[in-house]
Order: structure tokens, then C-alpha cells, then sequence
């Protein structure tokens, strides 16, 4: 056996993941989905009492390799993991020993993290309109950074915490049709309102210590991050040109994806360097949350129902959209990997003739529809259907409509680390 990465070592141990078991995923696998796919099928085959309702799993080497390559993408950026994303403990934990610092936008947020033995100067009160029992609460345990972006804010601010850091969250320019959610539809300081809210803030005698934006979540258009750098810029000179004392903190939000991560990467480094090439004592910061939580789950949910109508098959799986699967709604397109139960042969389930086919969600709602007209072998009561990339927005949005709840779900830990020189698994064990 080969001994483990330092970092998934830091991450075993990690609260949140220490004294859980932690599966090893299938080495001979061709791709990390398809290992992942080959736990499930063990799982449910060989689970001793036998597994009867949906569950997740997180795959920590997956978190592992993202930090990395987040550290690699965005040299001396800390990443802030938006705990709204997924406030799952075990990614949770794994984050924090991997050397996270976390975005909060609530005192249940901020307990969640806290609970994990990380320091309150490890988190951002990242939420510019706060009731204020909440400022209250982040002042109590020492949460010492939070955002504002209106006058009003600023004067809860100086009335129950009036030692903070603050951070001027901007709205960014031209970045309606930029990510799939436009977040400055609710946030962000217009570029005629900057002026006067730092003069604001001036008077009141409180600190603005940097600036924040965020360009909104799932974005596809990365270019919108430099012109989301330079209206930071603009920021820091006014502040410079009002007296007020230098700005230290650039935080550049989140709306990475995976997927575009590299290409972000590189508008957001040539901006800096541009805009703030001269200002090397800025540190610059990040809130990223999808980028870290949406591809290390899956989920594996059971069929419990089914109807043929024609060549139309219809199935019922025991999580849906208003489950795990509400994910459906903000755009995550299901590509269901269907596994067959122990009880069943591929005789019994038809072969691989592939059916049009319509998966619907337990409740009684007719809203809770995954996937239709979408071709999946003849599947039977007890099979499974494996989802991929459900780690965004999936638990934290769902709710118990119709007394189902996904809240209770089992999360199965998992990793595979690849040798980065032999480019083969290494194993290992906890």
C-alpha cells in the first residue's frame, strides 16, 4: 500500500471526516465517474442491511484536486468556500484542512464552521444586508469582515459592530447575460453610488478595508471579470482620492465552474495585473462555492415505481425536484447512469434496449419531473439511477414537501488519488 498525499491525509483527519469510514473507489475504473458509479453498484448489491433509499456520496480526493488546482490557477488567492453552496460537514472539514477560509451569510453558517475549529478569523460575513441580531452574533464570536453596500447597512454597522472590516460590494457592469444567475439584481453598489457610500462611511468612522464583487453564479462569459476588476480599481482610487486610508483587500467573488475554471483563471490574472500591478500589498480574495461542491457528489437514487405505456417507459425514484434533484431548476442537465439491484439480471431488465423514458420524483406534484425523453435501458422496481455533479445547490434548496426529506440522506465518503508521475491509482487505506 501506498502512503497518502499529505493533503488527504490532513483531510482524513479533518473533523467532520475523522472516525467515519471512508470507502476506497474502484481502481480499475477508466474515469473517476465511472469508479464512482462502480462504488454505488457495490454498495447496493453488497450493503449488510441492505441499502433501501437514496443517498449521496462525496468524493474527498475530488476536493482534494480541486483545491490543488485552484492554488495553481489563482497563485496566493485564498478561496472563501461559500458555505450556502453545500454546508455538507465533511466537505466542510476537508476544506478547512486543506487550508479554506470560508464565506458566511448567517450565524448558522458561521456555527457550522465554527463547530469545525475554525477561527473566526478564517471567515467572511460575505451578506450586504444583515439583520441586525445577526451583526450582533458575528461581533460575539469574532467574525471581524462583512460586506455592505448601501448607507443603511453601514449604520446597523456602526451601531452593533462598529470594529469591523468592511468590503464595498460593487454591482458589476454588463454582466446581465454573463452566468446563468445575475446576483447584482440584488446586490452591489452602482458606479455613482461608490463615492458617496465610502464619504459614508468616512463620516461614520468605520473602516472599509477593501472591495468586494461577485460576477454571479455559473458563469460562461469570463471576460466580465475584467471589467469587474477595473471598476475594483476605480473604487480603490476613489477612496484614495476622498483621504480615507488605503484600501487592503480585493475580493473577487465566486461564479467559477469547473468546466471554465482555467479560462477564468487567465482573465482574471491579466486583470490584476493591469489594474492592480502597481498595488502589490492588495490581497486579493475569492468566494468560490459551485467550483468545490458540485462535482466531488453524486447521488444514487432507488426506483420504486414504473409504468410502460407503448415504447415509453416511466419510472418513480425516491429523490426529486424537491430533493437533491431541485438542482434541475438552476440549470443541471440529469444524465442519469442507471445500475442494475442484486436481484436483477440484464435479461430481466431487457438487455441495453434503450427506451424513451420519463423519471419522475415521489411526491405528488407534477412539477417533480427529472428527465423526460431520456434513453435508459428497461429498468425495474429496485434498480438505481446514478447522478453525477449534484453537489451545488442540491440538499441546502430541497424541503420536506409532501413529508420527504432529503436533509436526513446518507453521504457516503469515498476517494481516488491518482500518482501524478506514474499516472496510476495509488492505494491506500484509513
Amino acid at each position: 500500500m501506498a502512503e497518502a498525499p499529505a493533503a488527504m491525509r490532513a483531510v482524513l483527519e479533518a473533523p467532520g471526516v475523522k472516525g467515519q469510514e471512508v470507502l476506497r473507489l474502484p481502481c480499475d475504473a477508466a474515469n473517476v465517474k465511472d469508479a464512482v458509479t462502480g462504488l454505488v453498484r457495490r454498495i447496493i448489491t453488497t450493503g449488510d442491511p441492505p441499502v433501501t433509499s437514496a443517498f449521496n456520496m462525496l468524493d474527498l480526493g475530488k476536493v482534494a484536486e480541486l483545491f490543488a488546482a485552484w492554488r495553481r490557477g489563482l497563485k496566493g488567492v485564498p478561496p472563501y468556500y461559500a458555505v450556502k453552496c453545500n454546508s455538507n460537514p465533511a466537505l466542510l472539514g476537508a476544506l478547512a484542512a486543506l487550508g479554506s477560509r470560508f464565506d458566511c451569510a448567517s450565524p448558522a453558517e458561521m456555527d457550522a464552521v465554527l463547530a469545525l475549529g475554525v477561527t473566526a478569523d478564517r471567515i467572511i460575513y460575505a451578506n450586504p444586508c444583515k439583520p441586525e441580531s445577526h451583526i450582533a452574533y458575528a461581533a460575539s464570536v469574532g467574525v471581524g469582515v462583512a460586506t455592505f453596500d448601501s448607507v443603511e447597512e453601514l449604520r446597523k454597522m456602526k451601531r452593533f459592530h462598529p470594529g469591523c472590516k468592511l468590503l464595498l460590494r460593487l454591482k458589476v457592469p454588463n454582466a446581465g447575460d454573463a452566468a446563468r444567475w445575475d446576483l447584482g439584481l440584488k446586490y452591489g453598489a452602482l458606479e455613482e453610488e461608490v463615492a458617496p457610500l465610502l464619504r459614508a462611511a468616512q463620516s461614520a468612522g468605520l473602516a472599509v478595508w477593501g472591495v468586494a464583487f461577485h460576477v454571479g453564479s455559473e458563469v460562461s462569459r469570463v471576460g466580465v471579470y475584467d471589467a469587474a476588476v477595473q471598476a475594483a480599481r476605480t473604487a480603490f482610487d476613489a477612496a484614495a482620492a476622498l483621504g480615507m486610508p488605503p484600501m487592503h483587500v480585493l475580493d473577487i467573488g465566486g461564479g467559477f465552474a469547473a468546466a471554465s475554471f482555467e479560462d477564468a483563471c487567465a482573465v482574471i490574472n491579466a486583470a490584476l495585473a493591469r489594474h492592480f500591478g502597481d498595488m502589490p500589498d492588495v490581497e486579493v480574495i475569492g468566494e468560490p462555492g459551485r467550483y468545490f461542491a458540485e462535482t466531488p457528489f453524486a447521488l444514487a437514487a432507488r426506483v420504486f415505481g414504473k409504468r410502460a405505456r407503448g415504447e415509453v417507459r416511466e419510472y418513480w425514484i425516491d429523490d426529486g425536484f424537491y430533493g437533491t434533484l431541485c438542482c434541475v431548476q438552476h440549470g443541471y442537465v440529469p444524465r442519469p447512469v442507471p445500475v442494475a439491484a442484486a436481484c436483477h439480471s440484464a435479461d430481466q431488465r431487457g438487455g441495453e434496449t434503450r427506451h424513451l423514458s420519463t423519471v419522475f420524483g415521489p411526491t405528488c406534484d407534477s412539477l417533480d419531473l427529472v428527465v423526460q425523453g431520456y434513453p435508459l435501458p428497461e429498468l425495474g422496481i429496485g434498480d438505481w439511477l446514478v447522478f453525477h455533479d449534484v453537489g451545488a445547490y442540491t440538499t441546502e434548496l430541497s424541503c420536506n414537501f409532501n413529508g420527504f426529506s432529503a436533509s436526513e440522506m446518507k453521504t457516503y465518503l469515498a476517494y481516488w488519488i491518482r500518482d501524478t508521475d506514474l499516472n496510476k491509482p495509488l492505494l491506500w487505506q484509513h
